[in-house]
């Protein structure tokens, strides 16, 4: 747009008159220049241009479900009723004597008063059976220490799901186990003390242990991790979830911290994905924008057929490189952003430069619409081709049999690198730049066309955004990319995550190394 609000608010009919014939044939182009651009912007959609989908109106969509709609009036989350504050709870005494007298009433003492309800959790739930840690073996003189006595020091509660079937019938359990830890006495003399197991504080994961003196079992918190990941459910929404349907009252500091411990257990597993990524032979990567409490970051996401590894960081070759170093010599597609480029073997998405050029042949301009057409007709031509080829045993070489198309669609981009209509002028020179990276399909036919592996990928994650508008924390933020990775690449494998992740945690709360991730086709 050449004129601006400024510029339109200060133009009427009485400022026009004033205006010289050549000042109001210089206005007019203007003008004519501007309401075509808008008229094309009006038009523009997910079909002829890089809007989401998401940007379409109601009546354009192609899918075949309606919309989702968010509900609207969700009931608050519910908590256990509790006596209310205030006089309810004090004396009989005091209240008759109040009543008996007539002088104003008492000044309120600082701090808790008297009768009102405390904070302290609330055991509502049953407490099942009691699983006392003892060592079964003196480390000593090898006694069998089963029948020795057992002395309890310290205990927790831990609230965790039983998924395994019962009577025949699949379901959902809630168990309440007390765990008991104290000491035992050999004959020989030697003290067996148990206690609870840890991993060791790490400074990046700052007040985040990982010990088995949890209040959430294992099981619990994969399906925590289930709700508010993949189900996209606020932490408000996970307590109301749990407590309606499970009757487990849990606070929302205690849920986000099992998503942060989830995190934090799988990080060791980021180094094999980057480990297979590196192996593959191809690769999808895309990015889109991420926020962490107002702060612009991205979310990356680098995917092949058997791992999805997502990172959130800052949109620059280091983050790149630090993931792949010079390793990797397989093929990588992408979209046109630069950071790419330094990868030998790469691919363009088509899917761009088609709705791009879409875009140009409705427009309005002479250019872009000649330009738009002539680019149409050749991906139309060269698509053929490529679908031909792989149904085919190849023959001939498709760079060679389309040597003279390419050289004339070439020269096309060079007539208009130096348009004046910036959309055309910006796809010529996007073919140009990556000229090869666009046109070596041609001569590998079994590549794929566009990058919908990696934008498929991100798109659960992008209703995710809208949803939460990011993550707040720097840790929130890297647990996020964990567990998206984590969860991904189960999916990808055929494997049920959450069995999984269950037992990386009860893992890593006992300071073990993690699982290693299943193999595909392994239901865990």
């Amino acid at each position: 747009m050449k004129l601006s609000d400024n510029d339109l608010q200060q133009l009427d009919e009485a400022q026009l008159q004033k205006l010289k014939p050549e000042q109001k044939e210089r206005l007019l182009v203007v003008l004519l220049n501007d309401l075509k651009e808008a008229r094309e912007r009006l038009k523009a959609d997910s079909h002829n241009s890089s809007r989401p989908p998401r940007s379409n109106p109601v009546w354009l969509s192609t899918d075949s479900g309606s919309p989702e709609a968010t509900p609207e009036g969700l009931p608050p989350a519910v908590t256990p009723e509790a006596p209310p504050n205030g006089t309810a709870g004090t004396p009989d005494s005091d209240a008759s004597a109040s009543a008996s007298s007539p002088a104003s009433p008492q000044k309120r003492t600082a701090g808790r008063q008297r009768g009102a309800p405390g904070h302290g959790r609330e055991l509502a739930l049953p407490v099942g059976p009691t699983r006392m840690h003892r060592p079964s073996h003196c480390i000593i003189c090898g006694n069998d220490l089963t029948d020795a006595p057992f002395h309890a020091h310290s205990g927790h509660y831990v609230i965790d799901l039983d998924i395994t079937p019962h009577s025949g019938l699949a379901g959902i359990r809630v168990t309440h186990e007390k765990h008991l830890y104290g000491e035992v006495i050999c004959p020989c003399g030697h003290h067996h003390r148990s206690e609870p197991g840890y991993c060791a504080d790490d400074p990046l994961w700052k007040k985040l242990s990982l010990n088995e003196r949890c209040l959430v079992g294992p099981q619990l918190a994969s399906l925590i991790v289930c709700l508010a990941q993949r189900m996209r459910q606020s932490r408000r929404q996970t307590q109301e979830f749990l407590y309606d349907w499970l009757g487990i009252n849990l606070s929302t500091s205690t849920i986000n911290h099992c998503i942060h411990e989830a995190g934090r257990a799988v990080e060791p597993l980021e180094e094999a994905l980057v480990q297979e990524l590196i192996s593959a032979s191809l690769l999808h990567a895309d990015e889109t924008p991420w926020k962490e409490w107002g702060k612009l970051l991205w979310l990356w996401v680098i995917i092949s057929p058997t791992v999805c590894l997502y990172l959130i960081g800052d949109r620059s070759k280091e983050l790149l490189a630090n993931v792949f170093g010079e390793q990797f010599s397989g093929w990588l597609m992408s979209d046109g952003y630069q950071v790419y480029r330094k990868f030998k073997h790469r691919l363009r998405c088509w899917a761009h430069i088609i709705r791009k050029a879409r875009g140009l042949e409705e427009a309005f301009h002479s250019d872009a619409n000649a330009f738009g057409k002539q680019v149409n007709r050749q991906l139309e031509q060269f698509m053929q081709a490529i679908y031909q080829a792989r149904g085919s045993p190849p023959t001939v070489c498709l760079t060679v049999t389309f040597e003279a198309e390419l050289l004339a669609l070439k020269q096309w981009c060079g007539q208009y690198r130096d348009s004046k209509h910036d959309k055309t002028k910006a796809l010529a020179r996007e073919l140009l730049n990556d000229w090869e990276a666009f046109w070596v399909v041609l001569q590998y036919p079994h590549l794929p066309l566009t990058n919908n592996e990696a934008e498929r990928a991100l798109r659960h994650w992008v209703i995710a955004r809208l949803i939460s508008q990011g993550t707040r924390t720097e840790q929130g933020t890297r647990a996020f990319g964990l567990l998206a990775s984590v969860i991904e690449t189960c999916r990808k494998r055929k494997v049920l995550p959450w069995p999984y992740l269950a037992s990386v945690i009860a893992e890593r709360r006992k300071g073990n190394t993690a699982p290693s991730l299943p193999p595909a086709g392994c239901l865990a």
